[in-house]
């Protein structure tokens, strides 16, 4: 029977910075203009938070019943994979998470859609209901997008463009079409830590019929998208302090360097294994952008 500390270690809580990044920026852009709600910040932190949670019991499960989960697999050992929980009670586990999903988002949009029109509201909930779907739906299923090539599509739809931009008309109860900057760069960002895992696990997922983009692309391939990635996020970024005036906001891209680093490593790579060291340095720096962008807007908010 699994203990606590198995399904801490399911949780997969090194993937949690990452997804609430969206959360802080697109958040602290509203604070940024005026506006801020903490009840509304603390849902939707805990709404991303619990998709995330899905999306990591999800997948441990679908890529266990898929056979991706092996002994070639050159990630740390999965729960249901190491037999430390088992398939049952990892179904359990998705469908409660699921649960308490939609009881944060239903949350979340009854207190922060009160002003908005009742087309908005509708939205909302369709966007509840898909990232649930599609947080199970990643490994999961007969159609599993993750095993046609579609997970970096739909990384970048719900880590950037919902994250960031679903989140500011909550507080502001309006949109801005300069809210896509920052949605490309933490989705392109959050993106590019997939095709990181999926650049470390190519070979095995090539060998048991997982269809990434990375095994679509190629190794050359793969690197050039990855660049791509990385070097267009953080041109967004720059564009979109520029555009608000948020001088302050540059300190965000300290974490650069890291990225930098990160770059001419990937560039040099021959051995796929030896990737796994960077994805916490993309993951961790795509938070530290964020965080460092909240620190921005609070000194600003501070001064002024």
């Amino acid at each position: 029977m699994a203990n606590s500390s198995d399904w801490i270690s399911a949780l997969r809580l090194r993937t949690l910075p990452l997804s609430i990044s969206g959360i802080l920026v697109g958040s602290f852009i509203a604070v940024f203009q005026g506006y801020w709600n903490p009840v509304i910040f603390t849902l939707a932190l805990s709404t991303t938070l619990l998709f995330q949670i899905l999306s990591n019991l999800a997948n441990d499960l679908g890529d266990s019943l898929k056979g991706a989960d092996n002994a070639g697999r050159v990630g740390p050992m999965r729960a249901v994979q190491s037999g430390s929980i088992s398939k049952n009670a990892m179904k359990n586990a998705v469908i409660f998470t699921s649960l308490l999903s939609f009881i944060s988002a239903g949350l979340l949009i009854y207190f922060g859609t009160k002003n908005l029109s009742a087309t908005s509201v509708y939205i909302y909930i369709v966007l509840a209901i898909a990232s649930v779907f599609a947080a199970i739906t990643y490994t999961i299923g007969k159609k599993a997008y993750g095993y046609n090539g579609l997970g970096d599509l739909f990384v970048f739809i719900f880590f950037g463009l919902v994250s960031v931009i679903g989140v500011y008309p909550l507080f502001s109860d309006t949109l801005s079409w300069i809210l896509i900057f920052p949605a490309i760069t933490i989705g392109f960002l959050s993106t590019a830590v997939l095709n990181l895992n999926n650049m470390r696990d190519r070979e095995n997922d090539e060998k048991v019929g997982k269809r990434t983009l990375v095994v679509k692309l190629g190794a050359a391939n793969a690197k050039k998208y990855h660049f791509f990635l990385i070097i267009t996020a953080f041109v967004s970024w720059g564009i979109f302090q520029v555009l608000t005036k948020n001088w302050l906001g540059f300190i965000s891209f300290l974490p650069a360097i890291l990225f930098i680093k990160h770059l001419v490593f990937v560039s040099k790579n021959t051995v796929p294994r030896e990737l796994d060291s960077q994805l916490k340095i993309v993951a961790l720096g795509t938070f530290f952008i964020s965080l460092l962008y909240v620190i921005s807007v609070s000194i600003n908010a501070w001064i002024l």
